[in-house]
């Protein structure tokens, strides 16, 4: 009984420390994007405005999972962008980190924004599924908070991969490329597989001190 308890409760603790990282990186990542959106399409304030949105329900969702820990008693795990999807793809599409991508380069190549809107939508719509698996893990379900945090996941997750989706659609572009798509199953294997079970395992592991979005305001000012 206790082993059980032990697991589940390290299974979660690893779970959200993945889950506040790339919730952070997210909605911090769309400032670079809407910048991109708001000088390639001046005309579109409704795409503008999903975007916004978009950016906002990935700011909520890492606080969900914050006040989740923080009713825990305990920080997450330090983690990197090796557990970051969108850091992965971003480096193998554009061969450069998130900091390094060049928004004016984007904004001026229509086939690089073009890319951009891809990559943002193929790792929407993996968070989407694997949302849709998380809900029918019962021991994730287990714990009333986490399940009412991807259940809210769930419900907004669509309006972060149908933007870009239907902005290509309208477009008449491409909404994936098959290499984008081996990409996107790639990095979601390696995070599976590799990543996961690693950090589950990394008994030694170092907490965060500081909650990500400290650092962010201590950094602006």
């Amino acid at each position: 009984m206790f082993a059980s308890l032990a697991f589940r409760e390290r299974y979660l603790d690893v779970l959200a420390s993945i889950y506040i990282y790339n919730e952070f990186r997210g909605y911090t990542s769309l400032d670079r994007v809407l910048e991109a959106v708001r000088l390639r399409c001046p005309d579109e304030p409704d795409f503008q405005h999903e975007i916004e949105k978009h950016r906002a329900d990935e700011e909520k969702h890492y606080h969900m999972f914050r006040r989740w820990f923080e009713r825990q008693g305990r920080m997450p795990l330090r983690v990197d962008s090796g557990v970051g999807h969108i850091d992965r793809f971003i480096q193998w599409v554009f061969h450069c980190t998130i900091e390094e991508l060049d928004t004016g380069a984007i904004v001026a190549a229509p086939e690089e924004f073009e890319r951009l809107c891809r990559v943002i939508m193929l790792t929407e719509q993996r968070g989407y599924r694997q949302v849709e698996i998380i809900l029918k893990n019962r021991l994730i379900m287990s714990d009333p908070v986490m399940k009412k945090i991807f259940e809210i996941v769930h419900k907004d997750e669509p309006d972060h991969f149908l933007p870009y989706q239907n902005w290509l659609e309208r477009q008449g572009r491409a909404t994936a490329k098959w290499n984008e798509r081996a990409a996107d199953w790639c990095i979601h294997k390696v995070l599976m597989l590799v990543k996961l079970p690693a950090l589950f395992l990394d008994a030694g592991r170092p907490r965060m001190e500081r909650w990500p979005d400290e650092d962010q305001v201590a950094n602006a000012a």
